[in-house]
């Protein structure tokens, strides 16, 4: 099992409106804790054993409540909310030579598909990063993921509604090998002004390299709305 992780955690969560006011949305309380600590405590039940937390809005909640957690948590700060491909880039340190486990504050999911993720990477050498993906009826709201048998082809950003003829959404939890740092280095700022993590994975299609997927089953949620913290109560 891979042993380290890294969880992107350094937005506010404006889609959460008055929630995020005054509380980092990694901080905002599901089944009485702290929503980053059901991510934390989930990679822990699967053998990860070290844990950075990249922070930025309101970071001082974060890192206060979690500098005292039972494992080691270190953290970074984005000082600039550009992108997530720009907080990746501060796990290089952290990960060193190390294959690493990637998801967010807000992406909820079943133990099992950290291990799952974790294990396609491992078991497959070729392979430089997995994508963990959910089967939804149209990805239009995230990312469009292609493949054939387990290895992607191409990753649509944000495709116009109706259009795709996959049913894989990207889900926001990735295995990624130390070789994905020079990617993230040429990354070049997306139409939105950002550095997109899932750039990369287009970067490394076009070059020849290998990424796979890996699906996640079971509950699953992307915790970016008041009614999804409410779902969230009940997973």
């Amino acid at each position: 099992m891979i042993r380290k992780a890294v969880i992107l955690a350094a937005g506010r969560g404006t889609r959460m409106g008055e929630y995020t006011v005054d509380t980092p949305k990694a901080m905002l309380p599901v089944r009485g804790r702290p929503m980053l600590e059901h991510v934390l405590d989930g990679l822990a039940s699967v053998g990860v054993e070290r844990f950075l937390v990249v922070t930025g809005y309101r970071r001082e909640m974060v890192e206060d409540y979690f500098g005292k957690w039972r494992l080691p948590v270190e953290f970074r700060v984005q000082e600039a909310l550009d992108g997530t491909g720009s907080a990746t880039r501060l796990a290089r340190e952290f990960a060193a030579a190390d294959p690493f486990l990637l998801t967010f504050a807000d992406i909820l999911c079943p133990p099992a598909a950290y291990t799952l993720c974790a294990n396609t990477l491992t078991d497959n050498p070729a392979t430089l990063a997995v994508m963990g993906v959910k089967d939804v009826d149209d990805p239009w709201q995230g990312a469009a993921v292609y493949e054939e048998q387990g290895v992607v082809t191409r990753v649509v950003e944000k495709p116009p509604q109706g259009t795709s003829t996959t049913r894989w959404n990207s889900a926001g939890l990735y295995s990624m090998s130390p070789q994905v740092f020079p990617y993230l280095d040429r990354l070049e700022k997306s139409p939105r002004g950002e550095y997109e993590l899932t750039s990369i994975f287009t970067m490394m299609l076009d070059e020849g390299r290998e990424v796979r997927i890996s699906a996640i089953e079971g509950a699953w949620r992307d915790v970016g709305r008041p009614e999804d913290l409410a779902a969230a109560e009940t997973l």
